[in-house]
């Protein structure tokens, strides 16, 4: 391989890794909007119908413990086909069940599978990608789950209208087979997914077995914006009929993703020459101050500005977190490092709409979980200044 060629990030290694991240995380985003309506149509309450939507979350978690310690003890590529066709049977079992108790345990494992699958292309895409582009092609990849994020539920929606659960059903199951097929077409001789040959991973004991503790002053900063970007997702509709507006709030997720995928390159180059800091920095001050305009100026024109921010925010440091992650620590421990973010990542996406939801009363409205959500944004800076600091260090050494 040239220095010309080592340095472009379309590679067609890339290109077929994206799509099949798109097609694999579709599955996933389909099925949330789907598998609440349909656990009601089988005759499950709906606390039970919310606990089989969210259990995939928790399958998630308890996978991301593993991943790390799975993809060192097993190839990349043979660890990541394994979980994508676990996730396929998963997908194929809604077919041919209507029991609450099985979809619950299809749904657990359906999750892991899915956060193990996801784990193994990120670890792959770190070894493809052109380190002087390193930011911007982290960039670029994650793009195919802003991508599915949209994507999924829409075309979800369009396929019940005319074919009903088992037709959506039929369809991620196809999604998750492009998906495969895709994955199986990547050309491995482009690059080394072979672990180096002196890793030293069994020196690792305890905790450090499952995750990197490195990456936790990094993982934490972002899970702090991830507490703000859940809150507007989970309460985003009450929110609007409390403050009436919920027109501009039905806009708020085409605006967010809209601009996030204009800005994620666009960060990603900045974060390459400029350093993570500005991009960071920019990034929390951006959601703080969106966040506290809908709170204490809600209309049109804050719901749209809000929307920016929290591109700038969250969406686009959920990628540079991932970035500087991968780029600060040995390859040896990169699965494990990816491992600890999606870990702390997970467990603010499960337990915080249930966290902040608890501070609400009928004196406070829901004007105090956007409040809240405010300052644990502000909360990341102080956490981000430490984290960059610690970042520095570690590479240095």
């Amino acid at each position: 391989m040239t220095s010309t060629e080592s340095e472009r990030i379309f590679t067609k290694s890339f290109v077929l890794l994206f799509a099949s991240s798109l097609f694999v995380s579709m599955v996933m985003y389909a099925l949330v909007s789907s598998m609440t309506s349909y656990a009601l149509t089988i005759g499950a309450t709906v606390t039970v119908a919310g606990l089989i939507s969210g259990i995939n979350m928790f399958g998630g978690l308890f996978s991301r413990f593993y991943s790390g310690n799975g993809l060192e003890r097993h190839r990349w590529r043979n660890f990541a086909l394994f979980f994508m066709v676990i996730d396929l049977i998963a997908s194929a079992s809604y077919l041919l069940t209507d029991n609450l108790i099985l979809l619950v345990i299809f749904r657990f494992i359906q999750g892991f599978a899915a956060a193990a699958s996801s784990n193994a292309l990120l670890t792959i895409v770190t070894a493809i990608i052109p380190k002087k582009h390193y930011s911007e092609a982290f960039g670029y990849f994650m793009l195919s789950t802003t991508l599915a994020v949209g994507l999924g539920p829409f075309l979800e929606n369009a396929i019940f209208n005319h074919f009903n659960y088992s037709g959506c059903f039929i369809a991620v199951c196809i999604s998750s087979v492009i998906g495969i097929i895709l994955f199986l077409l990547v050309d491995s001789s482009e690059y080394e997914i072979e672990k180096p040959a002196n890793t030293n991973n069994d020196e690792y004991t305890g905790i450090e077995r499952f995750i990197e503790l490195s990456a936790i002053p990094i993982s934490v900063f972002i899970s702090f914006l991830g507490l703000g970007y859940i809150a507007l997702l989970s309460f985003h509709k009450l929110y609007a009929v409390e403050v009436n507006l919920t027109g501009a709030f039905s806009w708020f997720f085409v605006i967010y993703s809209i601009v996030l995928l204009m800005l994620r390159p666009i960060a990603g180059k900045i974060q390459d020459k400029g350093g993570d800091k500005i991009v960071c920095y920019i990034g929390i001050i951006a959601q703080t101050i969106g966040l506290f305009l809908i709170v204490f100026a809600p209309s049109n024109i804050t719901v749209i500005i809000c929307a920016v921010c929290t591109a700038l925010g969250f969406g686009t440091l959920s990628s540079a977190g991932t970035s500087i992650i991968t780029r600060s620590i040995p390859p040896n421990r990169r699965s494990y490092g990816l491992a600890t973010f999606f870990v702390f990542c997970n467990t603010t996406t499960g337990f915080g709409p249930a966290l902040i939801g608890s501070f609400v009363t009928e004196s406070t409205g829901f004007t105090l979980i956007f409040l809240i959500a405010a300052i644990v944004s502000l909360l990341a800076l102080p956490l981000c200044v430490y984290a960059l600091r610690h970042v520095g260090k570690a590479s240095d050494s």
